[in-house]
């Protein structure tokens, strides 16, 4: 009877059979179960069906194959506890000294847009994760691998005689990353799969007592927002979409600060569906300094840029639609970091790829986000995403005895949305659907007011302003109406409303409150 056992049980079978080459040549008896034994047979490789270990055939569809005591016990047994060894040898039970696992594609399942609930119920492992748990927990005598990027690495240490304490430590952490990771998924799937249902939504179901979070390291930037620093790029278990997955096309690698910054280039142009067919922005510092919608891509480009072309140097670019090429051609001489849309065509890439630094960056528009999530000490904040509803907007109360004209009604909404993007206080300047000019994270609303004013110059007259909170007093709305600003959006609620209401009367100015506050920090 050989002296180690290996119990075999995979989904994802890359590499597994020269692997378990590897394992039966240095002394190790294989034990596995249904498919994965099928496929290391037809490899020529003598295995042990797991229903002859534990003499209970497999059931419910063999949803029911390794729970057994003869497998748990053989697992959690203690090689140094006497009593433990003692008690297998009694009722006959061998140790397992090895566990070659990964879980049924519970996550590849889901990604499918039309999965149905019985489809991805059917996909939880339930014996998988157990054995696995088992065996981790027990790793100072079991070693478990569920990468297959592990099989080379401890097929090499089998080689030598030993896996070392400290590399079975790495995989059984590894081991339990994989399992939580896993369940993690399935918890958000379901919390998903209930919100959808109307009937479910409540506060509890968007914010629940417990969350957990899965990640996986899909990139690593040099390092993080200063050379001192570490950084990696971690995808939401389940998710294909979004930046984090964004495919790199052309360029030098992406940094931690050009994921951060494509990230909320993205955002904003993705938002902006409604005010016309193409939507450019232009992104630096998180914020976005050009943003403009035509039905045209090239002159939504012409648009953003010209809202502030100091900044658009070395900036971050998005567009909601696949980059033509009289847009790739329209931004030629312009050093550019990040190039951002969901596609581009052949003739724009031909010029794209001819810039050496810039990053040309393809983003799948399917991804979601249920909730937002910011680390503090001790733990994290977790909220809604803030998000504008399409027509909003009708409920907005003019307060002023000029009403805004159309013009005026459009580029206000404009503005608001994009508000929403700009860090606290934020104060936005607009004018035909274009960005141009605007204040951020200022400790005060009248200096956000001013600066607005002093990027837009002389085309801030006959524009609008947008303040994501109530002005506090009429300095502000004084300083915008120095500017030439001739409508403004806010939420209203001040102490202050009828005063700062009777100074846009006095300069003629139309103001509406939108009732809903858009701080972005």
């Amino acid at each position: 009877m050989s002296s180690k056992v290996a119990l075999v049980s995979t989904y994802n079978r890359d590499g597994l059979a020269d692997f378990v080459k590897v394992l039966i040549e240095c002394g190790y008896e294989i034990i596995s179960t249904g498919g994965t034994a099928a496929e290391l047979r037809e490899n020529g490789l003598d295995v042990i069906e797991v229903s002859d270990l534990t003499g209970a055939d497999e059931m419910l569809d063999g949803q029911v194959k390794t729970l057994h005591p003869h497998v748990y016990s053989g697992l959690l047994a203690r090689r140094a506890e006497d009593s433990d060894m003692a008690l297998l040898e009694r009722l006959g039970i061998r140790t397992i000294d090895m566990v070659v696992n990964n879980l049924y594609p519970f996550v590849e399942t889901i990604k499918y847009p039309d999965v149905s609930l019985e489809d991805a119920l059917e996909n939880i492992d339930i014996g998988g994760p157990a054995m696995t748990r088992a065996a981790a927990k027990n790793y100072l005598d079991v070693v478990v691998v569920v990468e297959p990027e592990d099989y080379t690495r401890v097929g090499n240490l089998v080689r030598t005689g030993e896996v070392p304490l400290d590399e079975r430590r790495r995989l059984a952490a590894k081991a339990f990353h994989h399992i939580a990771i896993y369940d993690t998924a399935i918890a958000s799937y379901l919390d998903n799969y209930s919100a959808a249902d109307e009937n479910t939504q409540n506060e509890d179901s968007i914010l629940p007592e417990e969350v957990s979070f899965g990640y996986n390291l899909v990139k690593r930037p040099r390092y993080g927002e200063n050379p001192h620093q570490s950084a990696g790029v971690y995808a939401t278990t389940g998710e294909s979409g979004g930046i984090a997955n964004a495919e790199l096309l052309h360029g030098i690698p992406m940094s931690y600060l050009n994921y951060f910054d494509a990230d909320a280039a993205w955002s904003v142009a993705r938002s902006f569906a409604g005010f016309g067919p193409h939507t450019a922005v232009v992104v630096k510092h998180g914020n976005p300094c050009g943003l403009a919608v035509r039905e045209d891509q090239s002159d939504a480009w012409i648009a953003a840029h010209d809202g502030d072309p100091e900044s658009a140097f070395g900036g971050i670019v998005a567009f909601n639609e696949s980059v033509v090429y009289e847009t790739a051609h329209a931004m030629e001489g312009l050093l550019l970091d990040v190039i951002v849309a969901p596609g581009y065509s052949d003739e724009a890439l031909h010029i794209l790829r001819k810039r050496k630094r810039t990053r040309v960056l393809q983003v799948s528009p399917h991804s979601t986000q249920p909730i937002e999530v910011r680390s503090i000490s001790g733990g994290a904040l977790v909220q809604q995403p803030d998000l504008l509803e399409d027509e909003e907007y009708q409920n907005w109360k003019i307060v002023t005895e000029r009403k805004p004209n159309n013009d005026e009604q459009i580029d206000l909404w404009f503005a608001w949305r994009a508000c929403r993007f700009v860090r606290s206080n934020a104060i936005v300047f607009a004018k035909d659907r274009s960005l141009i000019g605007m204040g951020t994270g200022q400790p005060n609303r009248v200096t956000s007011v001013f600066l607005a004013s002093r990027v837009a110059g002389d085309s801030a007259t006959g524009s609008v302003m947008a303040s994501d909170a109530f002005f506090p007093f009429a300095d502000g709305l004084h300083e915008a109406a120095n500017a030439g600003i001739t409508a403004v959006a806010q939420p209203g609620g001040s102490v202050n409303d009828d005063a700062v209401i009777a100074s846009a009367n006095e300069a003629g100015i139309s103001m509406v409150f939108t009732g809903k506050r858009h701080f972005y920090h």
